[in-house]
């Protein structure tokens, strides 16, 4: 890795700490003039990779198409011409496929015309992270593009599907061997109680010797109250009035607002639904009357326990910094990130046995939401 560009400070010291050797530069990418001059030296650059922020396409958002974070994929694109790497990766939620620019334009069409104008053929498939290993249903778009210069085949980029549905890893198989903590409890470094009880278990304690990042939010006894009476696949939207929301700073009235994403209790022998940047809110833990704590919420979007995170744990609207919550579920499931990596790997491996094939912008729609 030769650099990294991230805006948010926290999430730039989290990714520093777990990545000491690679340079990383707290910088908006937009106010960066020249791509080139991040380099030391000149050199050539196998790969770009990244992911344009994606609240403007996102499906739960707004769709605002004159949402400024919607371009972004420009400056990304631009970074693209001026390394002119071998290959390039950019992720994106699933609106993107259908988001369009404030002039109607298809985003997804504009990404793939703009890498054949800079030299690259270009293909983008929807993937499941929970077809991965992932112990999550979350599916996501990768736009994937390979120099016009070298052979090219789509069908050699899609990555091998590594668990069916009858393998899927359940929210209980994550998170059983986890110490116990109650609302409010926890420390920044715990001890295994207990020991790996299953395959993805093993995985994610192979470099760990310690759990962090295992603190749980505090909550009030009403709030616990409300949490016992919520039952799997339930939420927010399914309790009793004497559970539900009050109004701010009115404690005796409800506020009639209910939301039918927060306080969710995922089924525990079920993958997970989508973990988003709210998710602190939006779920409970399926046997424990609480919220999930970082850890908890890394381990279902399959970072490994050596994994650490920085910055505050939860944070106030009006602080511009990304929460470790943030970070985890803004993130690329790594076991996904994994498995598009290898795929790229094993393209160049068989490069001499690829044969260039089919249009220059292809469109391969493989897996289903689940």
């Amino acid at each position: 890795m030769l650099f990294a560009v991230e805006k948010d400070l926290w999430a730039s010291e989290t990714y520093l700490i777990n990545h000491p050797n690679v340079k990383v530069y707290t910088k908006d990418i937009t106010t960066i003039t020249n791509p080139l001059d991040l380099l030391s030296a000149p050199k050539d650059v196998d790969g770009v990779i990244g992911g344009p922020p994606c609240q403007g396409f996102s499906l739960s958002g707004d769709r605002d198409p004159k949402d400024p974070r919607n371009s972004l994929f420009r400056d990304y694109m631009r970074f693209v011409k001026a390394f002119k790497p071998k290959f390039f990766v950019m992720e994106n939620v699933n609106g993107i496929l259908s988001a369009k620019t404030k002039e109607g334009h298809f985003v997804k069409d504009l990404i793939t015309s703009e890498a054949v104008i800079n030299g690259y053929n270009c293909s983008f498939f929807k993937l499941n992270a929970v077809d991965y290993g992932t112990p999550q249903s979350r599916v996501r778009v990768f736009f994937i593009g390979i120099r016009s210069d070298l052979p090219y085949d789509s069908s050699r980029l899609l990555p091998k599907v590594t668990h069916l549905p009858a393998t899927h890893v359940t929210v209980r198989e994550a998170l059983s061997d986890l110490p116990h903590v109650e609302s409010g409890k926890g420390t920044e470094c715990m001890d295994y109680l207990h020991p790996p009880q299953n395959e993805y278990q093993r995985w994610c304690r192979s470099k760990s010797r310690l759990v962090q990042n295992h603190i749980s939010m505090r909550h009030t006894p009403r709030l616990v109250q409300r949490f016992q009476s919520i039952k799997f696949g339930e939420s927010l939207a399914d309790v009793s009035p004497e559970h539900m929301q009050r109004k701010r700073g009115d404690a005796q009235n409800i506020s009639g607002k209910s939301f039918g994403q927060n306080n969710m209790r995922p089924y525990p022998d079920r993958p997970s639904p989508t973990i988003p940047a709210s998710f602190q809110s939006n779920f409970i833990h399926p046997l424990f009357d609480r919220n999930y704590t970082a850890r908890e919420g890394a381990r279902l979007q399959s970072f490994p326990d050596h994994y650490v995170f920085k910055g505050k744990r939860t944070t106030m609207s009006w602080e511009k910094n990304l929460s470790q919550y943030q970070q985890i579920g803004n993130a690329v499931p790594p076991l996904l990130a994994r498995a598009v990596a290898q795929s790229i790997h094993s393209y160049f491996n068989q490069l001499d046995s690829i044969v260039t094939s089919g249009p220059q912008q292809v469109q391969l729609e493989l897996f289903s939401e689940r």
